[in-house]
């Protein structure tokens, strides 16, 4: 199966036929007199099938999928975005903070903002100070984590939020992110495919609709502990 728009697990249903480049319609039979008699050229052995646009519009087609690459690969989008970098991040966790001495004095309440720029900062500071934006939403858990969220896990997923972290450039490009079970991070899939760009911005704008700001969400697990 290729994707569906059913809730029922029923129809309607595209499918990939392996080994070609066709797909399979799975939807209900278009029976309609005024419909029917609209259609030229067919043949005795075919059928029709209505299927809701979005259906189309959100898994079909597709090209050839992307293959991984190292995260280093995207570094020159960070520069080269006309408008917005947005990120998702899904993960409970990520080796790179785990590992990272700031870590320790993160958890011990150290003021770690005040750290002296990188070139992540200095970067972020020059293209903001263009008009760009650079934006993210992340996910917590019930109860937290260590690491502070922005949206609660389980409404991410009565949202239908993907459970992969990407990140969004332009709302035209898709870098969607690899991890091993240990929360290091293997590269990502770069992809300008319609259908996968589409379905990130959709996450984007439901997560960042919900989503809310460090301070308040760090006060409403206080008043909850």
């Amino acid at each position: 199966m290729s994707g569906t728009t059913s809730d029922d697990g029923d129809c309607p249903t595209l499918y990939d036929i392996e080994g070609t480049d066709e797909i399979l319609v799975q939807g209900e039979r278009e029976a309609a007199p005024e419909h029917l008699a609209q259609l030229r050229d067919v043949k005795e052995t075919e059928t029709f099938v209505r299927v809701p646009r979005s259906l189309l519009t959100r898994f079909a087609p597709r090209s050839d999928a992307p293959k991984l690459q190292p995260f280093a690969s995207i570094s020159d989008l960070f520069q080269s975005f006309r408008h917005t970098a947005w990120r998702l991040e899904t993960r409970r966790g990520y080796a790179s903070d785990r590992t990272s001495p700031k870590w320790a004095r993160f958890l011990a309440g150290g003021d770690i903002a005040r750290d002296p720029d990188n070139a992540w900062r200095e970067n972020v500071r020059t293209q903001t100070a263009l008009g760009k934006r650079f934006e993210r939403v992340r996910l917590v858990d019930d109860p937290p984590t260590q690491e502070i969220r922005h949206l609660s896990r389980s409404h991410a997923r009565k949202l239908r939020l993907p459970e992969y972290d990407f990140w969004l450039f332009d709302s035209k490009v898709l870098a969607r992110f690899a991890f091993d079970d240990e929360d290091t991070t293997l590269g990502v899939y770069v992809t300008e495919e319609p259908a996968e760009v589409l379905a990130a911005c959709q996450a984007r704008d439901a997560a960042w609709h919900h989503a809310v700001r460090t301070e308040e969400f760090a006060e409403r697990v206080r008043r909850t502990a």
